[in-house]
């Protein structure tokens, strides 16, 4: 088999057709299969790597050992016009997220603000993509999502609350120039993926930012086991407060029964809640997306501090990163490579050409 260079570039075309084409095999359909390759392809050309195609083969296992269901049923519950729950029956989380932004956007449009819960996931991916997609309809999207505790909780030893992430896009007008505001955080200091990454690196871990399976910081990745909470009780809380607005408002609490007797309470799994904001529903569109523009102006306009390469607003780095790595193509570490390869060779996919 060959590995590429370091910096090898793949097109984001030949990545997408790889990923959907191995997903294919590992039992989606074609549609869900595409589905999830977009949102691996999206986090990797605005340089989320921990959530691009690197993940293409932890989902394929996921797949394998049936705690991703491959013919998963969607079935929406709804009790009001502006709210709505999906079952996503396990399905793979870029599948069942996707479902529900769409459904949220659709409701939006006539209610002024719809909410979608998704119940019995399988993880999400990187949700700034949901409400991305959302933005791109031109409403306001929110995303929370809670998880199986894999994060320090202050005070607490061990693994106590999940990484559950938040994120928050909001649309420019198109003559702004401006790329949509997208604030897509975890409420931990790192991203589990990131202390994956920094030990396939052998890069150390920065102050602060992980913990020992004991809780005691550290910078070793390869001692490093669970993340620990962005701004201590600030993070912690932020998780607990997501786990009540998605698992335990849509019927399927994680913390409680993670922590309880029961061994199915460590089952993996995931819930979401996504917002859908219609702008429309406040006054007008074009007054919005224009204030909003001129509120990104005037943060660009902000002097910068003595040694700051500039003044940036969330989102906008990485969707620069994304123009560029859309006309010159995506990295792909050998590593990663490697494991796309042997995925590739065992399933009967081809490669493509590294550019």
């Amino acid at each position: 088999m060959s590995t590429p260079p370091s910096k090898t570039l793949v097109s984001a075309a030949d990545l997408r057709t790889l990923s959907a084409a191995l997903l294919e095999k590992g039992g989606l359909s074609a549609e869900h299969a595409r589905t999830t390759a977009d949102v691996f392809v999206w986090a990797a050309l605005r340089g989320v790597d921990s959530h691009g195609v690197a993940r293409v083969p932890a989902y394929l296992d996921l797949l394998d050992k049936g705690v991703a269901n491959a013919g998963a049923r969607l079935t929406l519950e709804s009790g009001a016009p502006a709210a709505a729950v999906l079952d996503a029956d396990r399905a793979p989380g870029p599948v069942a997220l996707t479902a529900a932004a769409e459904e949220a956007v659709t409701r939006a449009r006539s209610t002024g603000v719809a909410a979608v819960g998704v119940r019995r996931t399988v993880h999400t991916g990187a949700i700034g993509y949901y409400v991305s997609k959302i933005a791109e309809q031109g409403l306001i999207g929110l995303g929370f999502v809670a998880g199986m505790p894999n994060m320090g909780y202050t005070g607490a030893k061990g693994a106590a609350v999940a990484t559950s992430p938040l994120a928050v896009a909001v649309p420019a007008a198109p003559a702004s120039g401006h790329a949509p505001l997208l604030l897509d955080m975890a409420t931990a200091t790192v991203a589990l993926g990131r202390i994956r990454q920094a030990k396939a690196n052998g890069t150390p871990l920065p102050e602060g930012a992980a913990a020992a399976e004991d809780g005691t910081p550290t910078t070793d990745p390869h001692k490093a086991v669970m993340p620990l909470p962005l701004g201590g009780a600030k993070g912690s809380g932020m998780s607990l407060a997501f786990e009540l607005l998605t698992s335990v408002l849509v019927g399927a609490p994680i913390f409680a029964s993670f922590h309880s007797d029961d061994p199915a309470g460590r089952e993996h799994r995931q819930n979401a809640l996504l917002i859908a904001v219609d702008p429309a529903a406040f006054g007008g569109v074009d007054a919005f997306t224009g204030a909003v523009g001129a509120t990104l102006d005037t943060v660009k306009g902000l002097p910068a501090a003595d040694g700051s390469q500039g003044v940036f607003y969330p989102g906008e780095r990485s969707a620069a990163v994304a123009a560029a790595r859309t006309r010159e193509g995506i990295p792909v570490t050998p590593k990663v490579w490697r494991d796309l390869e042997e995925r590739a060779e065992k399933l009967g996919v081809p490669l493509p050409t590294p550019a």
